[in-house]
């Protein structure tokens, strides 16, 4: 399975706060336990919801630290899991974030209100750590990744990282929609953003976790293997509840 496979390294906000579950209600999917989730009543959103969040939805509710990749002929995910205990297990500061709406380009998501380097620094830190995993892009899958409107900086970062948003260009964000009409963007940002004051409030989150997801085949959704809080090694119950 794992020569098909693809992993990634995501913050994933615990399962059982609002934040997660207003994300994964507006996804419809539960990337902890693989389930579908049905969408909460009296949203407003519109009729096509399900079909502005199919290609989010794939992914779960998350942001992205190291983006999806395959592993080496040298590695396989016993080895990955274990790198992945050790990075986690690393001592760093705690970000806290204050999230919000906003619209980034032709879709929308939940974003820090200001940048915090310390977000930077866990998600280059990630992207550097598990580099040794990842195997080269194949010609498909860098040809997908090479879109007609990077910057020359970003077109390096394919080459050299795999992934155009990473280090200098990197935009901590958990998205809740796929591509949105120019007509729509504005109505659509100001409903999900009073839906998320109304169930999430204007607290804040910690980036205190990293989760380890899996997908099996292209197409399939991903999935969480591990999750573990920053600062500390998994544990049995941690190793174990998401076999």
């Amino acid at each position: 399975m794992s020569g098909s496979a693809r992993y990634a390294i995501y913050f994933v906000p615990p399962a059982g706060g609002t934040f997660y579950r207003f994300g994964s209600g507006m996804l419809g999917y539960d990337c902890y336990t693989g389930a579908d989730v049905a969408l909460p009543r009296d949203t407003g959103l519109p009729e096509d919801w399900a079909a502005l969040t199919e290609a989010p939805r794939r992914y779960g509710f998350h942001a992205t630290l190291c983006a999806p990749f395959r592993l080496t002929p040298e590695c396989d995910e016993a080895a990955l899991l274990d790198a992945f205990a050790g990075f986690a297990g690393q001592p760093r500061g705690v970000a806290e974030i204050r999230p919000v709406v906003r619209a980034l380009g032709k879709f929308i998501a939940i974003v820090p209100r200001d940048r915090d380097t310390a977000v930077d620094t866990l998600a280059a830190d990630c992207v550097r750590y598990f580099d040794r995993f990842r195997a080269p892009l194949s010609s498909d899958d860098r040809e997908r990744r090479m879109t007609p409107t990077l910057s020359e900086r970003e077109r390096s970062n394919v080459d050299r990282w795999g992934y155009p948003y990473v280090l200098d260009d990197f935009c901590f964000h958990l998205t809740l929609t796929g591509t949105v009409a120019d007509d729509r963007g504005d109505i659509l940002c100001h409903l999900l953003s009073n839906l998320f004051l109304r169930s999430h409030g204007r607290g804040t989150i910690k980036i205190d976790r990293v989760a380890l997801l899996r997908q099996d085949h292209e197409g399939a959704r991903f999935l969480a293997l591990r999750e573990a809080e920053l600062g500390t090694v998994p544990g049995p119950r941690a190793r174990q509840a998401l076999r």
